[in-house]
């Protein structure tokens, strides 16, 4: 807990004012902000694409294990299997009560339909967590890259006024 008699306005312990840094600085750590954010957008739909993998397969596994079509036994009912993303085979399920699940690092488990539902959801549960904590960082780095593009203008619209009156005074 902070002390009650510290002024509001104070800095956080190694803080620095960028209003001191240099044009130069400012440059470095508008660059560093900016591949930065760059990584945290490139993890941020990474996160997003891998959610919506778990869910597309809660939605195979609903649609393609447990449910069926009318008029067909579930013996009967057959499925596509993907050779790869735009070749497919006509299929049937051995067993429509067991699924194997890719649980990582190419490790599969037998679970049940339920059970491997289960464990997609709180797979996407899980990644909501994260995104939401990544979406944070990068609104607040958003708002410090601000900061210093602000004061980069600012510095270099004194810097040229300082330069534009030092020439103005010579002449």
């Amino acid at each position: 807990m902070a002390p009650q008699n510290a002024p509001a306005s104070e800095a956080p312990p190694g803080a620095v004012n960028i209003n001191s840094l240099s044009s130069q600085q400012l440059r470095a750590l508008q660059s560093r902000l900016s591949s930065e954010l760059e990584h945290l957008t490139s993890s941020h739909a990474k996160l997003r694409a891998a959610q919506s993998k778990f869910r597309d397969c809660v939605r195979s596994i609903n649609e393609g294990v447990v449910g069926k079509s009318a008029g067909e036994s579930k013996e009967e009912q057959g499925i596509l299997v993907p050779l790869t993303s735009s070749l497919y085979v006509r299929g049937k399920l051995a067993d429509r009560e067991k699924v194997l699940v890719d649980v990582g690092t190419g490790f599969y488990v037998e679970k049940t339909a339920p059970k491997a539902i289960e464990f997609y959801e709180d797979k996407v549960k899980g990644l909501e967590a994260n995104l939401v904590e990544l979406e944070k960082v990068v609104q607040t780095k958003s708002s410090q890259q601000r900061l210093f593009e602000e004061a980069l203008r600012q510095k270099l619209l004194s810097e040229g006024a300082a330069a534009g009156g030092t020439a103005a005074a010579a002449g």
